[in-house]
Formats: structure tokens, C-alpha cells, sequence
């Protein structure tokens, strides 16, 4: 004897994977947390979610660096390093700067008055 077995369109719509909308593509910043390590020499843990990559919660980092060297009053701040980890959806960043008045050495140093103008356009907050 055969069955017959009936699903509804509701129910198939209910497995079918939900197409991405606008929402799941705006980051939520969930904060900064500031370390002075030094002198010169500073550390942020940032963290967010909806990051599309590592390089969204880096610049995350890059922007309160900026942020931080300008309310300092100072003019440039170097990247040293950061470490990005993702876990459940939360992405987070340890990333340490030296910050500067004048044009220091190397080769990733950030104009902060700059980067910090731009983070604020691009709606990427710095506190």
C-alpha cells in the first residue's frame, strides 16, 4: 500500500534558506576598549558583528587609533600589529599602535587627523 504524504508550501519555505537582506550587511560596533601599554604605545581591543571580513573589524581598529592620536593631540599613529579572531558571529581585533606628534618611521603609519575624518564619513565609529 502506498502513502501519499502532503507538505505545504509554508512548510517548504520554512527549509528553503533565507535570501541575505540590507541588514545582515551593516556592522554593529560593539565597542572599543583602550590599553596605553606606554608612553607612545597602545593597544584596542575592538569587537562587531555582520563583519564581511577581517579587514572590516581592522579597519575598525585603525579608526579608534586614529580617534585616540587626535584627542591626544597628536598627529600620526604607526600600526605595529593585530590579531583578528572570529568566533559565533562576534569578530575581535588586539591590535597595537605607537602614536606620534611628528612623522614617525616605518612603513604603515596612519595620518590620524585623516583616518579619523574618514572613519566618521564611512560611519565607522572611533569611541
Amino acid at each position: 500500500m502506498r502513502q501519499i504524504v502532503l507538505i505545504s508550501i509554508p512548510a517548504l519555505a520554512a527549509c528553503a534558506p533565507q535570501a541575505p537582506v540590507a541588514d545582515d550587511f551593516i556592522p554593529d560596533y560593539l565597542g572599543v576598549q583602550t590599553t596605553a601599554l606606554g608612553e607612545d604605545l597602545v593597544q584596542f581591543n575592538v569587537s562587531m558583528t555582520k563583519a564581511q571580513s577581517r579587514l572590516d573589524v581592522q579597519r575598525y581598529a585603525e579608526c579608534a587609533a586614529a580617534h585616540y592620536t587626535v584627542v591626544r593631540g597628536y598627529g600620526f599613529t604607526r600600526h605595529l600589529r593585530t590579531i583578528v579572531t572570529e568566533e559565533g558571529g562576534v569578530w575581535a581585533a588586539d591590535a597595537v599602535y605607537t602614536i606620534s606628534p611628528t612623522l614617525p618611521d616605518g612603513l604603515a603609519v596612519i595620518d590620524a587627523e585623516v583616518t579619523a575624518q574618514a572613519c566618521m564619513e564611512a560611519g565607522i565609529p572611533t569611541v
